[in-house]
């Protein structure tokens, strides 16, 4: 057989070996495939663990170093000693949606059974409507489980400490996955901290439950520095507990924006007694943007206030917590009921609170006076703090017992002003009421008692 007649059998039959026709692609073929299979399921099983890690790592990252060190996921092949080069989360992610088996892993990670478990959960336990939970369980925030365990043990503990179901909902709805942590580590050591201060259980309940991400920040890292520096500068730990009780979210504030506010009104001639009423009472305030605060301090000036006088504060918490189209609109609404712009500014002098009343109440109440009592708005620009009291609890009610006074003949307008009744408190009312005929108290009481149930 010539060269070329074997170089064209070989061509003919392919690859051949020992006269055993293709023999070897065969054998090599069927090894190939089971290395494929198995690599394919160790695979498979490393995107498995991947994935879980990659979402610890996520829920790590949008939550705000609030649960103990045994409670945080492990950074694993994250971390710079995983191995000499560090590989980024996202870049894994990527692989793993693009590889052949990422269908199989997104539909294990998104278990129908274990949504629908969480759902059940969260409207038996936890007090939300269907859709509020399902909505709840569909956010990136929320946390999906199988096992009650641990969400159990921190309704346990929430309830055990005097939250309400209410506060236990609110708390939930808006930090989901504290129901996944350990309350013992993440969750008592703060509550007992609170307490420690002088705050009651319903205090603390009060106050988590309004600003629920005290329970996500640490306790040592965040909460007991943050309480540190607010209770230096109000010189006195009961002075910060009182603090926390009329804003629930002192503690979350950033220092460093509290401190450039408050240099920013020493600058302004502000006194330090008024920047400690300025932060006791409306602490939020000295977290604005330095800008801002800048601007409305400017502002408050030009108006003529005095800045070492409280009112000049109060008028910056109230301008600074409105827009200036807003401020427009209520300037509207007084000059519609007959004010002057040196009315305004000199009511706004007098009482700054009344250009935090809504347009809607000051309306109610220049109706009431101008047109049921027959007084002349320009009187209320004097005494506008009667137009930031309460018209249901306390001006009508009062009203009604002054003019029924006047009718029996009790009292004479040169004896006690209505607007004398307004400012007194509920016991000096009551007193005075009763300080008249006493056949006619009962009679007064009563209707009095009609007039605020009506408010009710």
């Amino acid at each position: 057989m010539g060269m070329e007649d074997s170089m064209g059998h070989g061509e003919g039959k392919g690859l051949s070996r020992g006269g055993v026709k293709d023999s070897w692609p065969k054998k090599e073929e069927k090894k190939r495939q089971e290395v494929y299979s198995k690599k394919s399921s160790e695979l498979y099983h490393f995107g498995v663990a991947l994935l879980s890690k990659f979402s610890k790592f996520e829920e790590r990252k949008h939550h705000p170093r609030g649960f103990s060190k045994e409670e945080e996921p492990s950074r694993g092949m994250f971390s710079k000693s995983a191995g000499s080069r560090r590989v980024s989360p996202l870049r894994y992610h990527y692989l793993i949606q693009n590889h052949p088996f990422s269908s199989s892993l997104q539909s294990l990670n998104n278990s129908p059974n274990q949504h629908s478990f969480t759902v059940r959960y969260l409207v038996k336990s936890c007090g939300f409507t269907p859709e509020k939970a399902l909505s709840l369980s569909a956010s990136k925030y929320c946390v999906k489980f199988e096992a009650t365990g641990k969400p159990d043990s921190v309704l346990a503990c929430f309830k055990k400490h005097g939250f309400t179901q209410t506060q236990i909902t609110r708390i939930i709805a808006k930090q989901p996955r504290v129901l996944l942590c350990n309350p013992d580590k993440s969750i008592l050591p703060k509550l007992e901290f609170f307490m420690s201060k002088g705050l009651s259980s319903g205090d603390v309940a009060k106050m988590v439950s309004a600003s629920p991400l005290l329970l996500a920040r640490s306790l040592e890292n965040w909460i007991i520095p943050s309480f540190k520096f607010f209770s230096g500068l109000l010189r006195s730990e009961e002075t910060t507990v009182s603090a926390m009780k009329l804003y629930s979210g002192l503690l979350l504030l950033k220092q460093t924006h509290v401190t450039a506010n408050i240099e920013l009104l020493r600058e302004a001639g502000v006194s330090n007694s008024n920047i400690m009423f300025l932060l006791k009472s409306q602490p939020i305030g000295l977290t604005r943007d330095i800008k801002w605060n800048s601007t409305v301090l400017d502002e408050v000036k030009k108006m003529g206030f005095d800045s070492s006088k409280k009112m000049f504060v109060v008028a910056v918490h109230v301008l600074r917590a409105m827009t200036k189209l807003t401020w427009e609109k209520k300037v509207e609404v007084y000059k519609k009921w007959g004010w002057t712009d040196n009315d305004i500014i000199g009511a706004f002098k007098i009482y700054p609170m009344c250009m935090a009343a809504s347009e809607k109440k000051i309306n109610a109440a220049m109706d009431f006076f101008v047109n049921q009592m027959g007084w002349e708005s320009s009187f209320l620009a004097r005494k506008p703090i009667i137009i930031a009291m309460s018209l249901q609890n306390r001006i009508v009610p009062r009203s009604a017992v002054y003019q029924a006074l006047l009718s029996k003949g009790l009292i004479e307008t040169k004896d006690i002003s209505l607007v004398t009744l307004l400012h007194f408190s509920e016991m000096q009312f009551l007193k005075k009421v009763l300080s008249y005929q006493k056949e006619e108290a009962p009679e007064l009481l009563k209707l009095y008692k009609e007039k605020m149930d009506l408010a009710k």
